[in-house]
């Protein structure tokens, strides 16, 4: 290969039968990129981007929280983002550790998170119901009318 300097550009020229010389330019430190793609490294980027989406999914549900006017919407915005949040959190931070007692830790708190958020909203829903704080009109059957 012979470097050539074209217009401050640092490049390598490849010989290549039949083909011009200027669709054999390539620039300098193409190859070093695309050989620094490890696994390691896709799973970094597929942990930062688990992580962002995992914020912003915990935000959307903490504003739902303090915006929505009734306590099913509350409840709703409570449990739903915030648990998919939170495993795409986790995930994140999976992605990242990558070692076994990290994996187990973030594993039982991923289930204890899928066990304890349905349980949580019916307990909101059922202290709404019984302390009159819920718009009866918005429920299309009331189960709990003769409790």
């Amino acid at each position: 290969m012979t470097p050539v300097a074209a217009v401050g550009l640092a490049a390598s020229v490849t010989p290549v039968a039949g083909v011009g010389l200027a669709a054999a330019v390539t620039p300098a430190g193409a190859a070093d990129w695309l050989g620094a793609v490890t696994p390691a490294a896709v799973a970094d980027w597929l942990g930062a981007v688990s992580l962002v989406a995992g914020a912003l999914l915990s935000l959307a549900a903490a504003i739902g929280v303090l915006r929505f006017p009734d306590a099913p919407s509350r409840m709703h915005a409570a449990t739903k983002p915030q648990v998919l949040g939170v495993l795409l959190l986790l995930l994140g931070v999976a992605l990242r550790l990558r070692s076994p007692a990290d994996l187990g830790m973030i594993l039982l708190i991923g289930i204890f998170q899928l066990a304890t958020a349905p349980v949580a909203a019916q307990m909101i829903g059922r202290a709404a119901y019984r302390s009159g704080r819920l718009d009866r009109q918005l429920l299309e059957a009331d189960e709990l009318a003769g409790r």
